[in-house]
């Protein structure tokens, strides 16, 4: 007896409507429900960030805005996004609408302090013809832009939100400043790619970085978390690309010159030049000096 179509897939539905798997499957959808609605959502941070800096950047927004009221309506409209974002997070801080407030009442100072930073990546770089143009397409400016956000969530104690919007610009450009990292005013970041600051480095004033520095740590032993583990960079200073500095106790002093492919671990005098020497030998014969042989 052949039975009809529609009675086979009624058998079938049957079956799995009685399966144990079926439950713990209705339990696992119900879990993932929850953690959609109890977790940070990296795509949803990320295009708050976005449509924040189109807001405080015209020069590269999609939406831009004709009056002070369309303005203040857009601000309006991002932070109760933000505390719509800060919910999830409601049992970690005190007060999502305070940290939300307290956010947007330093946004003026952070917005200041960015076109400081534009404009002195503008005055120290050759090759820039305007502000527009760095805020436009320069990554190093877009690295400080986010970081200035992110460190002003870390000083008001918000869990993973300030990772998550640094993870957005070391995305973007290469660039990885972590946000717990003090930058003074301003701060220049020249190409910038491969640049690694870690969580208690601090830069002052002037400062300016080429790609591939590194302000990290000596150790990485998890005991250490609460104490300051990587450099501080004194007012004036320039470090060369590839320039490695560790240690928290190591200072570089102000209006320093660190060279490229240096590797420093302890502190340098105010008004240094630390360079690496290279040397150049032209071996006589295959048997005047052992030839190194490096895996890698």
């Amino acid at each position: 007896m052949v039975l009809p179509i529609r009675s086979i897939t009624s058998a079938k539905t049957a079956r799995i409507a009685h399966d144990p798997i079926d439950g713990l499957a209705a339990r696992v959808h119900e879990g993932l429900a929850n953690d959609h609605q109890s977790h940070l959502a990296k795509a949803r941070v990320g295009a708050w960030l976005r449509t924040l800096l189109d807001t405080l950047f015209p020069q590269a927004a999609e939406q831009t805005y004709g009056t002070a009221r369309e303005v203040r309506d857009a601000l309006d409209a991002s932070a109760a996004e933000l505390l719509s974002l800060l919910r999830p997070l409601e049992g970690e801080i005190d007060d999502p609408a305070r940290v939300a407030a307290a956010f947007f009442q330093a946004l003026p100072e952070i917005h200041r302090q960015l076109l400081v930073d534009a404009t002195a990546i503008e005055r120290g770089d050759p090759a820039a013809e305007s502000v527009d143009e760095v805020i436009l397409a320069y990554p190093g400016f877009l690295a400080i832009a986010v970081h200035r956000i992110a460190h002003r969530f870390y000083e008001l104690r918000v869990p993973l939100l300030p990772r998550v919007l640094s993870e957005w610009a070391h995305e973007r450009t290469g660039i990885d400043i972590h946000p717990g990292a003090t930058l003074g005013h301003p701060v220049v970041i020249d190409h910038g790619t491969g640049i690694v600051v870690g969580e208690t480095a601090a830069i002052g004033n002037n400062v300016k970085l080429y790609q591939g520095v590194t302000l990290g740590a000596l150790s990485v032993t998890k005991s250490l978390a609460s104490t300051k583990r990587h450099p501080t960079i004194e007012n004036d200073v320039i470090i060369y690309a590839n320039a490695t500095i560790l240690g928290g106790e190591t200072v570089i002093g102000e209006g320093s010159v660190i060279g490229g492919n240096t590797w420093i671990t302890s502190s340098v005098p105010p008004n240094s030049i630390v360079y690496q020497r290279s040397e150049v030998h032209v071996r006589q014969g295959r048997a005047d000096f052992e030839t190194p042989d490096f895996v890698i």
